[in-house]
């Protein structure tokens, strides 16, 4: 069998592996990167948060982005019902990226994966994973390539950023239960046809089901008239509809009456899919040379459109720990890595948590309140939930306090 050895192997090409590819570029680091698809392939979380700009920056990646003509993004509109609330991400307690994009992910990945080629990364299509061992002192893959001919890897450093496809947690068993209830999502891409003027294209819209308050909808405008449309909700409610997983979609759609009119001239062109059970969680983020990005380690709920901004932020913190550990310093994975992640997830956590129990759905929809503190609500909605000067964020337990004013 061919033996092949690359300082830093990164299984996946996606937002999390391309940027850290990227950021390990800079640092002169040789990295080859192993995908299992061939790009550009369809993935779903269309709807970026301005904080992840700062990652694509920092990887060099934002000339790339910026002119591939993705649509533009600053905010998030909320519907329940007759009533309506938006944030404008500029307008946040947190310094940083106000506006960001909506992007195809099938043509935003291949964006990302080209530019970390150009910046001297290989990265392999149609290559897949098969075997794992990190018992050594390198550790080392079987991967398949696209004739299904085998040859081995051994690496001074493994990252894990293969997504749902959670390559690691599954040949290492990693795999730990979600504390999230089972839920699961239908969704496809529209020729929406909305009439001009009657809908912020630069905002996601999130629409609450008008007797369900667990049950809500994503509506991603992208820049060619098109838009990503999705519901969430428990597994035992999806059930219930009968059909194809467009009818059933469209059956759900029909329910919401502020949302069915906005796409009343919609085309329904792409078949929708289903994703069930998509919450995960690992027993760790990392081991003995080894360490697991994004969605890879944990996922959450798309409700906040978080996911591609925790993989790039974990493609950040990763990428630091190595330069530190290469530099012969004595890295703590747990402290340097995991504990800081998991800082900004456990944020996302609450906010998602309360979103389902009706809670933050209160603070949402409130009239009036203290502009500072929609701010810092804004800035969370924004993906800046590592900032510990936002008091949200330091102490997440202050939402139950807010919880209870807007509510009353």
């Amino acid at each position: 069998m061919r033996l092949e050895q690359t300082e830093i192997l990164i299984i996946g090409a996606g937002p999390a592996g391309s940027v850290a590819a990227g950021l390990l570029r800079k640092q002169g680091r040789q990295v080859l990167v192993i995908e299992k698809e061939q790009f550009p392939r369809f993935s779903i979380g269309e709807s970026l948060l301005p904080q992840s700009m700062a990652y694509i920056e920092a990887a060099g990646f934002l000339q790339d982005v910026v002119e591939a003509g993705f649509q533009y993004k600053n905010g998030a509109a909320f519907q329940r019902g007759e009533r309506r609330t938006e944030f404008d991400f500029r307008d946040k307690f947190s310094a940083g990226w106000g506006t960001t994009y909506q992007v195809q992910r099938a043509d935003f990945d291949h964006v990302l994966a080209k530019a970390a080629e150009r910046a001297g990364a290989i990265v392999r299509y149609r290559h897949q994973v098969k075997a794992v061992d990190v018992s050594g002192e390198r550790p080392w893959v079987t991967v398949a390539d696209a004739d299904g001919e085998s040859y081995r890897i051994e690496a001074r450093f493994l990252l894990d950023a293969s997504g749902f496809g959670r390559v690691l947690p599954r040949l290492l068993d990693l795999e730990s239960p979600s504390g999230f209830p089972l839920r699961g999502a239908f969704f496809t891409h529209v020729q929406d046809n909305i009439p001009a003027g009657s809908f912020d294209r630069n905002k996601i819209l999130v629409s609450v089901h008008p007797e369900h308050v667990h049950v809500w909808f994503w509506t991603i405008p992208f820049s060619n008239g098109r838009c990503s449309l999705g519901v969430v909700a428990k597994s035992e409610f999806l059930a219930q509809y009968g059909g194809s997983e467009t009818e059933r979609l469209q059956a759900i759609v029909a329910e919401t009456p502020s949302l069915a009119k906005l796409l009343q001239h919609a085309v329904w062109d792409t078949p929708a899919r289903q994703l069930q059970g998509y919450a995960a969680n690992v027993k760790s983020l990392w081991g003995k040379h080894y360490a697991l990005l994004g969605n890879a380690g944990e996922f959450l709920d798309p409700v906040f459109s978080s996911g591609v901004t925790i993989a790039v932020k974990s493609a950040s913190l990763a990428a630091a720990a190595i330069a530190r550990e290469f530099a012969g310093e004595q890295v703590d994975w747990q402290a340097d890595y995991a504990e800081p992640l998991k800082a900004g997830v456990d944020t996302f956590r609450a906010f998602v948590e309360s979103w389902y129990a009706g809670g933050f759905q209160d603070v949402i929809f409130h009239e009036g309140g203290a502009p500072e503190i929609r701010r810092m609500i804004s800035a969370i909605l924004a993906g800046y939930a590592w900032d510990r000067d936002n008091p949200y964020v330091a102490e997440p337990r202050r939402l139950k306090t807010l919880e209870q004013l807007c509510g009353a």
